[in-house]
C-alpha cells in the first residue's frame, strides 16, 4: 500500500511539473508584449523629454509642484523600474531552454504577467521532450521526497517512549 501511496505521489509531481515548460513558454510570450508595452511608453516619455531640452532624470524631476504631477513622476519612476526587471527577466528567460527554466523561478518575477498568464494556462499532456523530461524529473522529485518523508517517521515510530522516574507525575 505504501509502495502504490508513493508511486501516486510520485506520478502526481511529475504531472505537475510537466507543465512548467508550456507555462513558462506562455509567461516568456506574455513578458515580450510587457517589455514592448512599457518600451514604447519610455520611449515616447523619452521624446517629449527630448523636445523639451530635457533627460529623462531631468523631465522626471519637472514633474513636482503638484499632487497629480509627483503622482505621475512616481508611475513613469515605476515603468521604467519595471521595464529594466522585465527586459532583465525576459533576456535570460529566452536564453534558457523550457527545462533550464526550471531552475530560473526567481525570473518570473512580474507579477501581473505571472498572474494573467496563470489566468489563462490549461493543462495539457505534455507531448514535447521538454514536458517529457520535467514530467521524469518531477516524478524522481515525488519518489525521493516521499522516500525521505518514510525515512522520517520511520525513525520517530522506532523511537523508544521516555521513562519516567517512580513517584513523578
Amino acid at each position: 500500500m505504501i509502495s502504490l501511496l508513493r508511486l501516486v505521489f510520485a506520478a502526481l509531481i511529475g504531472a505537475a511539473l510537466s507543465q512548467f515548460p508550456a507555462f513558462s513558454d506562455q509567461y516568456v510570450q506574455r513578458l515580450g508584449g510587457q517589455v514592448d508595452a512599457l518600451t514604447r511608453v519610455a520611449a515616447e516619455f523619452d521624446a517629449s523629454a527630448d523636445r523639451a531640452g530635457l533627460s529623462r532624470e531631468a523631465a522626471l524631476a519637472d514633474l513636482s509642484g503638484s499632487e497629480f504631477r509627483e503622482m505621475h513622476q512616481g508611475d513613469m519612476r515605476q515603468v521604467f523600474t519595471r521595464l529594466s526587471r522585465a527586459a532583465n527577466d525576459l533576456q535570460m528567460l529566452r536564453i534558457a531552454g523550457p527545462l533550464e527554466r526550471m531552475l530560473l523561478p526567481h525570473r518570473l518575477r512580474d507579477t501581473e504577467t505571472l498572474a494573467a498568464t496563470w489566468g489563462d494556462f490549461r493543462p495539457a499532456i505534455p507531448v514535447t521532450s521538454a514536458g517529457l523530461i520535467a514530467a521524469g524529473i518531477g516524478f524522481l522529485i515525488g519518489w525521493v521526497i516521499w522516500g525521505l518523508v518514510g525515512v522520517l517517521f520511520r525513525r520517530r515510530s522506532h523511537a523508544r517512549p521516555s521513562r519516567r522516574e517512580p513517584g513523578l507525575r
